[in-house]
């Protein structure tokens, strides 16, 4: 029996439907791998509103008492939360631990981007928006300085030519340090009232023989200089997380072997709790 013309049109509408379905659940998928394996840097576009609100001059401090935990959070790659299947990252989660703790605890903005260094930071606390928003927060938290140090996992690409030696690892650090002693001070001054959470350095690559002692030694001078950075501020400290990834790189590192999974991004939020609470 010969199928009518209006049933073959059906047939041919259904199969170029179901082509171009397949397609962009293919095109969705390599740009999601694309996201994590290469992290790539971008800018953050304040909205017109709060542009226009932030103009009008800088708001007053949020009362914990009255108004709760109001976190923001800024940085790289760990801000966002890249690696994590959920898409929470560490500050999502900290959030919704507060919360299960009966804490009146809300995420104002995460404007953490895949790829940022310490300079482009510090250019976009420049920005009336970002302003703005980390003023609307009494908890900010920042993560920043893997990608200065370990260039977004070029340490790893680069590991069949010839593996860094931790002074090569710390060549670009004193400058790196320093901008985020600025970024640190920056913050402090936006908002002075906040507590400002930094996010420890942990070694990717400490389960590698070739990057253990480098790796190693170099993470551990940034977090010692940051603490020390931090310490002269009692509206700051640092999260430590070197020692919950150095043995549990491969429980908590996401496939991309750089970016911690959810379990990993679980472990630093229930250590940031104990250390607000």
């Amino acid at each position: 029996m010969k199928p009518s013309s209006s049933s073959a049109r059906i047939w041919r509408i259904t199969s170029i439907a179901s082509i171009v379905t397949t397609l962009l659940l293919i095109s969705g998928f390599v740009y999601a791998i694309n996201d994590v394996v290469n992290p790539v840097g971008s800018s953050y576009t304040a909205e017109s509103s709060t542009d226009s609100a932030a103009q009008n001059g800088s708001q007053a401090a949020v009362d914990p008492a009255t108004e709760g935990i109001r976190v923001a959070a800024l940085g790289d790659s760990l801000a966002k939360g890249t690696g994590d299947d959920e898409g929470s990252g560490f500050v999502r989660r900290t959030v919704n631990l507060l919360q299960q703790q009966g804490v009146d605890a809300k995420l104002v903005a995460n404007l953490g981007i895949n790829g940022q260094k310490t300079g482009q930071v510090i250019e976009s606390l420049d920005e009336s928006g970002v302003q703005h928003t980390l003023r609307q927060a009494n908890v900010i938290m920042l993560s920043i300085g893997a990608n200065d140090l370990f260039n977004g996992g070029e340490a790893l690409e680069n590991l069949d030519e010839q593996a860094p030696t931790a002074n090569q690892l710390l060549t670009n650090q004193p400058k790196a340090a320093a901008r985020l002693q600025k970024i640190l001070d920056r913050l402090a001054k936006i908002n002075p009232d906040a507590q400002i959470i930094y996010l420890g350095l942990y070694n990717p690559f400490g389960d590698l023989k070739e990057l253990r002692v480098p790796g190693n030694q170099a993470v551990s001078a940034w977090n010692m200089k940051a603490a020390g950075i931090t310490n002269t501020n009692e509206h700051m400290m640092v999260i430590p997380t070197f020692d919950l990834f150095q043995n549990n790189l491969d429980q908590y590192l996401s496939a991309d072997h750089f970016h911690p999974n959810g379990d990993g991004y679980e472990q630093i939020a229930t250590r940031i709790v104990q250390s607000i609470r």
